[in-house]
């Protein structure tokens, strides 16, 4: 049983005009079993494109709008009295389905973030004393907005080292703009897509994932590349060491080599590359940094940093 990579990209981009790397970060974070963060202004199509790959892998799918009112019962499910049978049952809240949309979910107070992200961890939520496993695969896509900061509740970092990749969504080319202001100027009705995959093809593909060949030069040079952002200096980076509060986790380290991995199986090979592990390098290590003030007066990223890492630490 293959999973059809190229057809479901395909397939995809019927409804979606380019955002080919988002496409293929969600397919990552699918076919791995991590969860992805999409950060970017409204009305880049990530609900839409998400919504997509629900319909083209025939996924169950949810999608939570968090706002600041919102309550964990609201996400994970509650106890509901049935008069009929004059007894306690639980109710499942959205969280119960194969792909989970989270949109804007630094909308949502603390406690609600931490309801959403133990789901994601466990892969189970306890309801009246009950654990209720969630479906399998299950992913959670979540969204915000990073040019607003009233009446939000940023994700700590702890909280975010969850999150397999942070992926940065940006704008269109001008002819990808113009031909989304065509489609949608003719089209009355959403456009269908076929479904190409079971949930069943994903789970095998993560198995076959999981037996791609990693060299061991390959794993030196993806722990030294997490190591590079906890000690800077050790690559000839001494410029980057009062920058950078905290490095990435060793999470990091096992997050870039399955990251590299599905890259790898997405291309088609059944090896690792270095140019795998450096394509997802950024997408894996900008949420596991943080930067210190004198960063921030200096005008630098940790994507800045990322590629600073990148182009010391040398290539096997």
């Amino acid at each position: 049983m293959t999973f059809p990579v190229q057809a479901v990209m395909a397939e995809v981009q019927k409804r979606i005009v380019g955002q080919e790397a988002m496409v293929e970060r969600l397919l990552i974070g699918l076919l791995t079993g991590g969860h992805v963060l999409l950060e970017g202004v409204p009305g880049l199509a990530k609900t839409l494109t998400v919504r997509t790959l629900a319909d083209v892998l025939h996924a169950s799918f949810s999608r939570i709008q968090f706002t600041p009112d919102l309550l964990p019962a609201d996400v994970v499910g509650t106890m509901i009295f049935d008069t009929q049978h004059q007894a306690f049952t639980a109710r499942q809240g959205p969280i119960f389905a194969q792909i989970v949309l989270a949109d804007e979910v630094n909308r949502a107070p603390a406690k609600v973030q931490s309801a959403l992200l133990e789901a994601m961890q466990e892969r189970q939520v306890t309801i009246g004393g009950t654990s209720y496993p969630l479906p399998s695969p299950f992913l959670v896509l979540a969204t915000q907005n990073p040019i607003e900061s009233e009446g939000t509740y940023p994700l700590p970092e702890a909280q975010l080292d969850r999150f397999l990749l942070k992926v940065h969504v940006g704008y269109p080319e001008r002819g990808e703009e113009r031909e989304v202001l065509m489609r949608m100027s003719q089209a009355s009705e959403k456009i269908p897509v076929q479904r190409l995959a079971e949930p069943e093809q994903v789970l095998a593909a993560r198995q076959q994932i999981e037996g791609l060949h990693l060299d061991p030069r390959l794993a030196d040079y993806i722990v030294d590349l997490v190591r590079a952002t906890r000690t800077p200096t050790a690559v000839g980076l001494a410029a980057l060491e009062p920058m950078i509060a905290f490095g990435a986790s060793p999470r990091a380290s096992i997050a870039l080599a399955q990251a590299a991995r599905a890259h790898a199986f997405l291309r088609g090979r059944d090896y690792v590359a270095p140019e795998d592990v450096q394509a997802l390098a950024p997408d894996v290590m900008r949420h596991r940094i943080v930067l210190t003030f004198d960063a921030e007066a200096e005008g630098l990223d940790t994507d800045a940093v990322v590629e600073q890492v990148l182009r010391a630490v040398p290539v096997p």
